[in-house]
């Protein structure tokens, strides 16, 4: 009988086969899974680093195409898309995350594609072509990986051409709401040591929530993009790798369920801003009929067309390898990509009419002063007499870098090292530079019920520039002394990094209250009188420099062939920045020209990776704690709808255990249990917008408890006809603050509850077809159909509670043809 062959994963472990090779009487165990996140191919269990690792069929057994694929599958791992561009993704690792998403801030979770570093997130949520491999490393990665890394990395591991043989690969998906993909690899030798691969993918899918009023469906997307790959072993000691690839999305925002109205702010009397604040909040919660109940609703209306985003993401990338001798190798890689990100911003869905907007749509509206700052063109302006157009808030960036690694041993193996030199260059504009629309609402009652019967209009103006450079040297030593039989192996790291920030902002608002020429303040009319009440900016420069040198030690120790034990102190360093949603004040000008500061953690790890029971029992563990000095903090800036500022916090510390368990049960069962425990505290910092000590700062995305349980079954296997297994995911996250800051009336309002989320898969897999093999997989995701946020606001003028709600039940159908090779 034919033992059965697992191609399953499990936190930090891939395995390619359970079965025999030889004997029928040889017993199942989990084989050994090879790396690359010290930048080297190496044992996951020797390998002194808490991570994750998904290999090329747990990938298609998950159904995951790329970064926003692995949420509910990493438990240490929150993923969460941006409000207003639901392709660009919050990623967090132990807590670590940015809440925001901007051209002049860096997030500090690291994301590399075949060792490249990716700046933006803007369009992470996109498949890439070809994926074989995804590392998730937990915790900072300050030596190797470097800047903005101090909340982990993601590795992101394309296929090598194959110079030896033909490869094809066809994978296509069917499911509900039209789900279409289609998924080909073709690969072909050219010369001797060369080979060219072309790997191509598209996905349609309908959104998940009906939009009854004009544009596509929430989450309607559109995905395309391709990738070309060459190879060529110049000889058996240098190699040559060239790829390009492009990848286009086109996709509808999803949008915010209103659950409740807002709030009047509380004493009005005592700040004009606040009333004039509260008559907008008045004015905008008439359009809505809210959803009191908290469920996902099934359809929600938008008054104005919903625009479709579109995104594109290019890059070449060329590496090559040297194998100097038996003992020195050098590498170099230099990347270069673009991103081009165009996503309308419309907040306001949900209102039964036009008459309330927050986007920036194309408007018909008033003259304004060709120079910010200049006078009134009309004062007042009797009737609409121009027409401006969408001010999306568009991304056009640019990157490239090089880093040149030499690695090798010496003194017989006991010392082995990787050092290097990197440099990494990008320039980027973000916002269109063109006055449009922002808001318009009717201003509604006062405290005492008087309705003024007039409106309010707020146009606005944006445009960021920056250039940012970074350098870096860094070198890793690891020292096996001849002592403890072999068993101690002792690491030390240091890099020291430059890097340097310049940034442009013009940002503009301008303000009218207006006399409804209809007489009817819940909507615009082209004879409106319009007076202009204020045209406020700011058109400032920001230039930075920062410096740092962090240091790593582990000690290793090989407690038997099957246990080994570390401990490590790893330090990480994040740049600073600029805040590009400062407040059009004086203030608010000051800060952004002061930016923030860079932030620091300091790391310690205690862990163990074990094999046990002939290794089919593994127990990887950790505990740790992390210590931030100047941790940068985004927050909302109270009684504003989108302005923000950043506070670097004074110290913060997170406290941990995480525990990933495969057991292999018998050779037809597989179950895995991996656990993450959070303890995160921000200490009493200094508010930038009070100047004093403020006790409120909190980590927005750390849940206290989280956990992944899996099981694999095969229920039937043959020699000749394949195996049909079964697998099942349970995925758990504790609640959420959602927010950077406790506010007395807001904290709760941003909270995110606690959810889980069951997938399942039943399949035929490895059955023989035409020379090749077939997998055929039924699978459901969300099986429970659990509803759930992955993101809450508080701040819109109509609601103090909007949620956007996760994807509910799908389910779906795989073919997946693999030839050659």
């Amino acid at each position: 009988m034919m033992k059965c062959s697992y191609r399953r994963w499990a936190s930090g472990l891939l395995i390619a086969s359970l079965g025999v090779a030889g004997s029928a009487d040889a017993q199942p165990a989990l084989e050994e899974v090879v790396v690359t996140a010290q930048k080297k191919a190496e044992s996951l269990q020797d390998t002194p680093i808490a991570l994750d690792a998904f290999g090329e069929e747990a990938l298609e057994r998950e159904g995951i195409g790329g970064v926003g694929d692995l949420a509910n599958n990493v438990p240490a791992m929150t993923i969460q898309p941006f409000p207003i561009n639901t392709t660009t993704l919050r990623i967090y690792i132990r807590g670590i995350g940015l809440i925001d998403a901007q051209i002049t801030q860096d997030p500090p979770v690291g994301v590399y594609v075949d060792g490249a570093y990716i700046a933006r997130s803007a369009a992470l949520a996109t498949d890439l072509a070809d994926l074989t491999r995804i590392e998730v490393l937990r915790g900072p990665q300050g030596t190797l990986y470097g800047r903005n890394s101090t909340g982990g990395a993601v590795n992101l591991i394309t296929r090598r051409p194959n110079v030896d043989a033909a490869q094809f690969k066809q994978a296509f998906t069917l499911g509900d709401r039209n789900l279409f993909s289609s998924k080909t690899m073709l690969n072909t030798p050219l010369w001797q040591g060369a080979a060219a691969k072309f790997a191509y993918f598209t996905k349609q899918v309908d959104g998940y929530i009906e939009n009854t009023g004009a544009g596509g469906d929430f989450g309607d997307s559109d995905t395309m993009g391709y990738r070309i790959d060459f190879a060529w072993d110049v000889s058996d000691s240098i190699h040559i790798d060239y790829a390009y690839d492009l990848a286009e999305v086109t996709n509808t925002n999803m949008a915010y369920s209103h659950i409740r109205p807002s709030d009047p702010i509380p004493n009005p009397e005592v700040n004009q801003g606040i009333a004039f604040t509260n008559l907008i909040n008045s004015g905008a919660r008439q359009f809505y009929n809210f959803n009191t109940s908290g469920n996902r609703p099934d359809r929600i209306h938008s008054a104005i067309p919903m625009e479709e985003a579109d995104s594109e993401i290019s890059g070449h990338q060329l590496s090559v390898d040297w194998q100097i001798s038996e003992t020195l190798a050098a590498k170099y890689i230099y990347a270069q990509r673009e991103l081009y990100d165009n996503t309308p911003t419309i907040l306001a869905t949900g209102a039964r009419s036009d008459g309330y907007r927050l986007d920036n749509s194309p408007v018909f509206s008033f003259p304004v002063a060709a120079i910010p700052g200049d006078s009134a063109v009309c004062s007042p302006c009797v009737g609409r007499s121009e027409q401006y157009g969408a001010v999306h808030p568009l991304i056009d960036q640019d990157q490239f870098s090089h880093e040149l690694q030499l690695s090798g041993s010496a003194f017989a193996g006991r010392l082995s090292y990787i050092t290097g030199l990197y440099y990494f260059e990008e320039t980027a504009t973000q916002g269109a530079g063109k006055i449009g629309h922002l808001l318009s609402a009717p201003l509604g009652s006062t405290a005492d019920g008087n309705n003024t019967g007039n409106r309010i209009e707020v146009l606005t103006e944006a445009r960021f520039d920056i250039e940012n450079t970074a350098m870096a040297m860094f070198a890793q030593f690891t020292w096996q002394p001849p002592v403890l039989d072999d068993r101690l192996s002792l690491t030390f790291g240091a890099r020291h990094s430059e890097d340097n920030r310049k940034s442009a902002a013009l940002r503009r608002q301008i303000s009218f209250v207006v006399v409804p020429g209809d007489l009817d303040n819940t909507d615009r009319d082209d004879n409106d009188i319009a007076t202009q009440l204020s045209d406020v900016f700011y058109d400032v420069r920001g230039d930075k420099d920062f410096k740092d040198d962090s240091f790593s030690f582990i000690a290793e120790y090989e407690l038997s062939d099957d246990i080994n034990l570390y401990f490590k102190v790893n330090e990480a360093y994040k740049s600073g920045g600029f805040n590009t949603r400062e407040q059009v004040t004086e203030e608010g000008a000051q800060r952004y020209i002061d930016g923030f500061d860079e932030e620091k953690v300091t790391a310690y790890e205690l862990g163990l990776k074990s094999r046990l029971f002939s290794n089919r029992l593994q127990v990887n563990a950790d505990i740790f704690q992390q210590d931030f000095v100047d941790q940068q903090l985004n927050f909302s800036v109270p009684n504003t709808t989108s302005d923000t500022t950043v506070a670097n916090a004074g110290e913060s510390t997170l406290k941990g255990f995480e525990m990933d368990t495969t057991w292999l049960a018998s050779e037809n069962l597989m179950l895995v249990l991996n656990y993450a425990y959070l303890d995160a505290e921000i200490e009493p910092s200094r508010n930038p917008l009070s100047g004093e000590v403020d006790d409120g700062f909190v980590f927005d995305s750390a849940p206290r408890h989280a956990y992944t349980a899996m099981l694999d079954w095969t229920l039937w296997s043959s020699l000749d006809r394949g195996n049909i297994a079964f697998n099942a995911t349970y995925s758990f996250t504790d609640e959420r603050d959602g927010g950077g800051r406790k506010e007395f009336a807001t904290f709760q309002a941003d909270r995110q509850d606690d959810f889980a989320v069951l997938n399942a898969r039943l399949g035929w897999y490895q059955l023989p077809v035409f020379d090749g093999v077939l997998d055929v997989a039924v699978w459901s995701k969300n099986v429970l159909d659990e509803e759930y946020s992955v993101n809450n606001v508080h701040n819109l003028p109509q609601a103090g509670r909007s949620v956007m709600f996760g994807e509910p039940r799908s389910y779906g159908l795989d073919l997946i043809y693999n030839w050659g090779g």
